[in-house]
């Protein structure tokens, strides 16, 4: 009984996992397969930490240092003072040659006239740039999938139809088997039958190894196993000026980025206020007459505020704006570029769509035509009127026109949902 209930619940998952999927199941889950997916997250956290270590600008910046140094000369007083000190009972030695000194300085920003602000916007404007162009390889994906399952669609219906064709091909032969028995049709009337039917499924084995082949490679694309696809529905297509391609979205966040890289210019030409503490123990220090007497190490202290303003940005402040404005200009002409041939691609495709409902309402009346003819023809080899080549040439007539029909169906829609995939809408 366990056993019976494991079976019947390994069937019932394989049936959820292996169903037929629609265009948009299989575009969402060939989305969610694709390795590029896992590039959204390696892009965030990029950004957090570049953010994060543009805000330790703001943390204490510490020094450490340790030096040591001969110098050709030091700082001394002329012999005649010496010889003065001497008389006094001083003895002077003087500076050495060779002085140390181990110290720390640190120092701590107070105002920096946007710098780390702008920064960090800037930071954050790569990420959404890194992003968005992401976001335009992930939408190619949907293309690549729609060339893929309306192809399935076709060959189902190149199947269906070649199974049809088979059918019809078969009952006649069964016609000419039954006629030659009695002596009314020639032998060779059945075998010619039995060929075509032979030789139509032939094609069958092929279009079902092309669907197979298809099928293993939506399925890996999707990440999970297809056995069929669904005939997405028709809908009115309409021509619309709200364009939501992720191209579009992209060029907007390269402008952005070149907005905060021109905050960041002019942040560039503000002043800097801080403040700083610096400490060495070593010799000499500070009080030089001290050391001169003593020559020994002493520890030594400073505090204090500093402005700086670094007035050579100003060199090249002018031509940066110029460039990063035709960085932007180059960004906006890309834009309407961009739109320019979307367009025309719109109205390529919505005259193909109207071609397509055109030839379909004439595609009805060429295969009522047919069918009459077909069903005539074998009428007329039941009588010997014909000969079985016109029958077989008639029936491979009504199944081409069935065939066009179907193509023009599926034509119809692929451009639908290429029209769809042109505005993302």
């Amino acid at each position: 009984m366990k056993r019976a209930t494991l079976v019947l619940l390994i069937s019932i998952c394989c049936s959820a996992f292996c169903k037929a999927l629609t265009l948009e199941e299989c575009q969402q889950a060939a989305q969610r397969n694709y390795p590029l997916i896992r590039r959204y997250g390696l892009i965030e956290k990029t950004s957090q930490l570049t953010v994060a270590n543009i805000e330790r600008g703001w943390l204490p910046q510490v020094t450490a240092t340790a030096q040591a140094t001969l110098q050709s000369d030091v700082t001394a007083f002329p012999d005649q003072m010496q010889d003065l000190y001497r008389q006094m009972g001083i003895d002077m030695k003087g500076l050495t040659k060779d002085q140390y000194r181990i110290g720390i300085d640190v120092q701590q920003t107070v105002l920096d006239g946007g710098a780390i602000a702008s920064q960090k916007a800037v930071a954050r404007e790569q990420g959404k740039v890194q992003a968005a162009l992401t976001d335009v390889d992930l939408y190619n994906v949907r293309k690549r999938v729609n060339e893929m399952y309306f192809a399935l669609l076709m060959l189902d219906e190149q199947i269906a139809l070649n199974q049809d064709l088979q059918e019809v091909l078969a009952g006649n032969e069964q016609k000419l088997a039954a006629m030659a028995n009695r002596g009314t049709a020639a032998e060779s009337d059945w075998m010619n039958v039995k060929a075509e039917r032979l030789n139509v499924a032939e094609q069958a084995s092929t279009l079902e190894a092309h669907k197979r082949m298809l099928l293993a490679t939506l399925s890996s694309f999707c990440g999970m196993e297809v056995k069929e696809v669904v005939k997405p529905k028709a809908f009115d297509t309409v021509p619309t000026a709200s364009n939501q391609r992720p191209e579009l979205r992209a060029l907007d966040a390269q402008i952005g980025l070149l907005n905060a890289q021109r905050k960041a210019l002019d942040a560039a030409l503000m002043p800097r206020l801080s403040v700083f503490a610096q400490g060495y123990y070593g010799y000499p220090g500070y009080n030089m007459f001290e050391d001169m007497m003593h020559r020994k190490w002493s520890f030594n202290a400073m505090v204090g505020a500093r402005l700086t303003w670094n007035i050579g940005a100003l060199y090249t402040h002018r031509n940066d704006k110029a460039k990063l404005q035709l960085q932007r200009d180059m960004a906006a002409n890309d834009r309407d570029v961009f739109l320019f041939n979307n367009n025309l691609e719109q109205i390529q495709q919505q005259e193909e769509i109207n071609l397509y409902r055109k030839l379909m309402a004439d595609d009805n009346e060429i295969i009522a035509l047919r069918a009459a003819v077909r069903k005539a023809a074998e009428s007329k080899l039941a009588h010997g009127i014909i000969e079985v080549n016109d029958l077989v040439r008639e029936i491979k007539q009504e199944n081409a026109a069935r065939l066009q029909q179907s193509m023009h169906e599926i034509e119809m829609l692929k451009q639908i949902y290429d029209n769809k995939f042109t505005t993302n809408n």
